[in-house]
């Protein structure tokens, strides 16, 4: 398993006139918790790039629990639960304080430049190797 915390300060921007978060407002906390994790585990999203591997978006879902409120900070837990084969999943769970606000998850596929569906490169499948053959031992 991995896993990352990040806390989101709500931007009025975010917000619709009643200063709840817009929910379109969420998708871009969920890639600054996933690039997050991926840069605290050793692999910062802009050397999967320079490396020429891309991890687009190909399935998102949220469910709303609570309104997040503008001035909020959230912390968004983004978790790698399942060893990944070729798409990559990513649980979410957002949180002020003590509350739960909303949860949700992504899935992603490893692409080259021209697009097409590649394997992890291979600090990503040694990590991931690493990290889930440690819990399983547990």
């Amino acid at each position: 398993m991995l896993e990352h915390r990040s806390q989101i300060e709500v931007r009025y921007a975010e917000t619709d006139m009643m200063g709840v978060v817009y929910h379109g407002s969420y998708l871009p906390w969920l890639e600054v918790a996933r690039t997050a994790l991926l840069a605290a585990e050793g692999l910062p999203y802009r050397e999967l790039e320079a490396q020429g591997y891309f991890l687009p978006v190909i399935e998102v879902g949220m469910r709303y629990l609570r309104p997040a409120r503008y001035a909020d900070v959230v912390t968004v837990h983004a978790v790698i639960r399942e060893k990944p084969a070729l798409r990559l999943r990513i649980d979410y769970e957002l949180w002020r304080g003590a509350e739960k606000l909303a949860t949700g998850h992504t899935e992603h596929v490893f692409i080259d430049k021209a697009g097409r569906p590649v394997r992890p490169p291979a600090a990503f499948a040694e990590l991931v190797e690493k990290r889930f053959a440690y819990f399983s031992k547990k």
